[in-house]
């Protein structure tokens, strides 16, 4: 991957356009990134990482940041464009993040998405073509091409130096994590939760078969339950040794019990149903014999009193017969019936219609009622003119009436409008003055945000480096006390050495034995052994002492630990509260306390600021509505004024209708007060003459109904046989009547008949003439011989039950103790995998895990790779190497040690001087640049960042240091330094200086030896 132009438009602290030719700067292979703090060094390097995967590194893209620049116009968008070679292709990136603008239309401001563009230089055309637009795709395109997620580019390079001196000195766990986030291991890792899982499953399975094949255990004992088998339960627990033995062993017992009690359970059975037969027979004959002489008693019975319902059965017969000839007169009378109640009827309605009439028409003939009718509706007729006359009036009085109340309420609509008009441009300006004032509030209170984060973020920062001076002074206290006891203990140590060498020869010889070899010169003779003295130190005592040191030795190492952690986060927070000073003001320290007043005030100006512009949309809205209003009051004067107008022609128009029917209304009024009452008046004597001559000619036509009637049901009584029409009417029956009186009769035939029935039964004259019959006792016997076969064919099915239950729970752990088998194996095979790649196990010796097995493999390559630049920067004095040794009750595999050529001993890297451990974690980060390259594929890295950390050298280190960056151009590769040293500004010729003031940062390419030649790139007066 080769840089080759970088463009920052409104980002971070370039409020303008700036342009970076990483062309011109890789010609030299080692360029310098310098500028003064705060300048926006790092951000060159954001605004790449940016172009490359949409994000800059770690927590500089938090919650509550933002990566527009606050130097930038309201109308300038920020934008980075990307120039590379990656793959063999050339590609132009484009980024722009979701950021506000100002609305086309209105005030305001408007959220513009984030967006994203990927072009390709076509060698043969020599244009760009467009390839994606897509955040997805570019972002899938890059990682895919350069191989590599953002952290492991990060890491590799920009190589933030400051992660490498704390991964240097980090302990196994930190270690881990950053080689897991680079190498991806997290595939390793999942592979141990996996196996992890699988032993969790197979060990849940094995236990479910083991509690099943209890449960069936305890379903064999409750099915023996009675057998000598049940009084020796079985016991035992899940993953017990020898379970499934037991169960098969005591229910092969149980099911050979459960056989014999059934054998023994037939036999009963046989002898209860031979007893069972023969009181059944008995108790059958002794039912049959009572059962006969019961229906001749009840026979005889049934006989008599069937015998005094005689007299009953006749009368029934006789009603039944004349209800018979009554039916023929039955049609006669219903008619009879009808037409006397519609002639009542109707001479009830024609005396109503006649009391509405005249007293000498009240019983005058329908002809003279009709003429009556005629005439009245020839007057009614002459009276539909005038009263369509008198409709109209009506209608055009009305209509009169509404013209007066529309003028009436137009003319106050006109004086209402009038005043409202008057006062408009008053309160128009008083409305649009609080848009303009609320505007205002709302670009004073966005400037105020844009000045209130950083300041909160340098009071948070400010309240943590307090925190850590307290707590420096603290850890140093605890450092040199741990030092002072290591020491001591040191001391201690080699004293007691010492004295044991001055006083071995006495340990060696207090183990000779005569006729035995020496362990020193073989001599099977002893003849003056040394003595011990009163000072001799054992190997126990020797032991002991260097326990204690080194113990007191590790106490110490992590005390300078921490001590070291500490002063490098408490130089991080005073570098944080440095960086975050505003533009123009000079980097100070100041306290907590004016820092946080600071901010409290500029908290209550962006509060009362916020509070103002809220106001905006509520001040639009209102100046809306009163223009909106103005328009329609206006409007509405106008179309009253047009309406007053029309209303003079109209109501003169009324008046001449008026004038015209009034006439003809008093002809038809006559000496009623309208027409109307008069036409009322002539239509209520028509309908009263209507109905009084339907009445009368309905009354007529019911009486001569009526006559008929009469004659017709006389002549039917006559040829039925009855005398008169009242005598058929009598003998005639309902149909309940006749039905009751029917059922009687056949009720009384039918049990003539059963009876004859029952008396003529074979053998029922001879069952009655024996002896009463005793069905009770024959049926107790029988009920006591039932009972006993039924206990005893109760006791022969639980005997079966049991002996099947029993089979078949048997089959069922035959079967789970087969099918637990494989179980058990899988588990044990699964168990023995998950142990060790956990490291649980006592088959890995080192209890390293699966994941951290491959980290070791990896760090080892990044030591050995490092190791190569390390001894050329420290003259062949330090090698890196990797330790999988132990630490106490740790897991091991993650160690990283220095050995000193010098002393020839291996120790911790946290032992290394602050300039020792900048060009080691150098080393250290170049080496896992190449490890991690090798890992994405080979993609060639043509361009490397190296960010701050050589204050710490002297000259020779730098010398030293300096070459061996300057070996990494081999192959036409570039190393970009960051730092403001000064003195590498004269070391290294090509320079890339960043400046600030306080309309934002710029930068400038320096590419002569003295610092002054060189074209200028970016704002500011610059030529781009």
């Amino acid at each position: 991957m080769r840089l080759h132009r970088l463009e920052i438009t409104a980002f971070g602290p370039f409020g303008t356009t700036q342009t970076v030719d990483f062309d011109t700067l890789s010609t030299a292979g080692l360029f310098l990134l310098h500028g003064p703090t705060g300048a926006g060094k790092t951000s060159v390097l954001d605004a790449v990482c940016f172009a490359l995967y949409g994000s800059v590194p770690g927590a500089r893209q938090g919650p509550g940041t933002t990566l527009r620049s606050d130097h930038a116009p309201a109308d300038t968008l920020t934008e980075v464009l990307l120039d590379l070679t990656v793959g063999g292709r050339r590609l132009e990136i484009t980024r722009s993040p979701a950021q506000p603008r100002p609305k086309k239309r209105g005030g305001g401001f408007t959220t513009e998405k984030a967006q994203s563009t990927l072009r390709e230089y076509d060698p043969a055309t020599r244009a760009w073509t467009g390839l994606s637009k897509s955040h997805q795709e570019i972002g899938e395109e890059i990682t895919q091409l350069l191989g590599m997620s953002r952290d492991q580019f990060c890491q590799v390079v920009l190589l933030p130096q400051g992660d490498f001196a704390r991964f240097l000195r980090a302990d196994a766990e930190a270690r881990g994590r950053l080689l897991g986030r680079l190498f991806d291991t997290r595939r390793f890792a999942a592979v141990e939760e996996r196996l992890a899982e699988l032993r969790r499953d197979a060990a849940h399975s094995v236990e479910e078969g083991d509690a099943r094949l209890l449960a069936l255990a305890h379903r064999m004992a409750q099915a023996a339950d009675g057998l000598p088998a049940a009084r020796t339960p079985v016991e035992g627990k899940p993953g017990e040794p020898g379970l499934a033995d037991t169960v098969l062993g005591w229910g092969a017992v149980a099911r050979t019990e459960a056989r014999e009690a059934a054998d023994i359970a037939g036999v009963r059975l046989a002898a209860a149903e031979h007893v069972e037969g023969l009181a059944r027979v008995a108790a059958e004959h002794a039912r049959d014999l009572a059962a006969r002489q019961s229906r001749h008693a009840e026979a005889l019975r049934r006989r008599e009193a069937l015998t005094a319902r005689v007299p009953e059965r006749d009368r029934d017969r006789q009603a039944l017969d004349l209800a018979l000839k009554a039916e023929r007169v039955a049609p006669a009378l219903a008619l009879r019936h009808d037409a006397e109640r519609e002639h009542a009827g109707a001479l009830a309605v024609r005396r109503s219609a006649g009391s509405q009439l005249p007293p000498d028409l009240a019983e005058a003939p329908a002809e003279q009622l009709s003429t009556l009718e005629n005439r009245l509706r020839e007057d009614l007729g002459g009276l539909a003119a005038a009263r369509r006359a008198e409709s109209r009036a009506a209608a055009l009085a009305e209509e009169r009436a509404l013209l007066e109340r529309e003028a009436r309420a137009d003319e106050e609509a006109l004086q209402e409008a009038a005043g409202w008009l008057a006062d408009w441009e008053p309160r128009r300006a008083a409305l649009q003055q609080r848009v303009d004032a609320a505007q205002e509030a709302a670009a004073r209170a966005e400037q105020l945000a844009g000045r209130l984060e950083p300041l909160r973020l340098r009071l948070a920062a400010a309240r943590r480096r307090d925190t850590l001076a307290r707590t420096l002074a603290r850890t140093e206290e605890r450092y040199a006390a741990a030092r002072e006891h290591r020491n001591a203990a040191h001391e201690t140590w080699l004293d007691l050495k010492s004295r044991r060498l001055r006083g071995i020869a006495a340990e060696l010889a207090a183990s000779l034995v005569d006729g035995d070899p020496c362990q020193v010169c073989g001599c099977t003779s002893h003849p003056a052994p040394a003595a011990t003295t009163a000072d001799h130190v054992d190997r126990a005592a020797e032991e002991a002492a260097y326990a204690r040191y080194t113990e007191a030795d590790e106490v110490g190492r992590a005390a300078e630990r921490e001590l070291a952690g500490t002063r490098e986060a408490l130089a991080a927070a005073r570098e944080e509260v440095h960086s975050l000073a505003p533009s123009g003001q000079m980097p100070s320290q100041p306290t907590v306390a004016d820092l946080a007043a600071e901010a409290d005030e500029l908290t209550a100006r962006h509060a009362e600021a916020h509070a103002l512009a809220a106001r905006t949309h509520a001040a639009r809205e209102a100046l809306a509505r009163a223009e909106r209003e103005h328009e329609e009051r206006a409007a509405a004067q106008r179309e009253a004024e047009r309406r007053v107008a029309a209303r003079t022609s109209q109501r003169e128009g009324i008046e001449r209708q008026r004038a015209e029917i009034a006439e003809e209304l008093a002809r038809g009024r006559g000496t009623f007060a309208t027409v109307a009452e008069h036409a009322d008046l002539l239509e209520r004597r028509i309908a009263l003459l209507v109905d009084a001559a339907g009445a009368v000619r309905a009354e007529e036509l019911a009486a001569d109904r009526l006559k008929k009637a009469d004659a017709q049901l006389s002549d039917a009584a006559y040829r039925a046989g009855f005398t008169t029409p009242a005598e058929a009417a009598a003998a005639l029956l309902d149909e309940h009547g006749r039905r009751a009186r029917q059922h009687r009769l056949d009720v009384w035939q039918a049990e003539a008949a059963a009876i004859a029935d029952r008396l003529a039964e074979p053998g029922i004259e001879e069952a009655a003439a024996l002896p009463p019959a005793a069905p009770a006792a024959a049926e107790a016997v029988h009920t006591a011989a039932e009972r006993s076969l039924r206990a005893a064919g109760a006791g022969l099915a639980a005997a079966r039950d049991r002996v099947t239950g029993l089979a078949g729970l048997a089959r069922q752990a035959e079967t789970e103790v087969r099918r637990l088998g494989p179980l058990r194996t899988a588990h044990d095979r699964v168990a023995r995998l998950a142990g060790l790649t956990a490291g649980t196990s006592a088959e890995n010796e080192r209890r390293m895990r699966l994941e951290s097995y491959v980290l070791a493999a990896r760090l080892e390559q990044v030591a050995a790779a490092a190791s190569a630049r390390l001894q050329r920067m420290s003259s062949g004095r330090y090698t890196l190497v990797h330790s999988d040794v132990r630490a106490g009750a740790r897991r091991s595999g993650l160690g990283l040690h220095v050995v000193d050529a010098w002393t020839g001993n291996e120790r911790d890297t946290a032992t290394l001087s602050g300039g020792e451990t900048f060009f080691a974690s150098l080393a250290l980060a170049l080496g896992l640049a190449d490890v991690v390259t090798d890992e994405a594929g080979g993609v060639r890295l043509d361009t490397l960042f190296i960010d701050e950390g050589f204050g710490s050298l002297d000259d020779q280190t730098l010398d030293e240091v300096l070459d061996v960056l300057d070996s990494l151009r081999e192959r036409d590769r570039s190393v970009g330094i960051v730092s403001h040293v000064a003195d590498l500004r004269r070391r290294i010729p090509a320079q890339l200086e960043v400046t600030k003031s306080r309309h934002g940062s710029a930068v400038r390419l320096r590419a002569g030896g003295d610092g002054l030649g060189g074209e200028g790139f970016g704002g500011d007066g610059l030529s781009g």
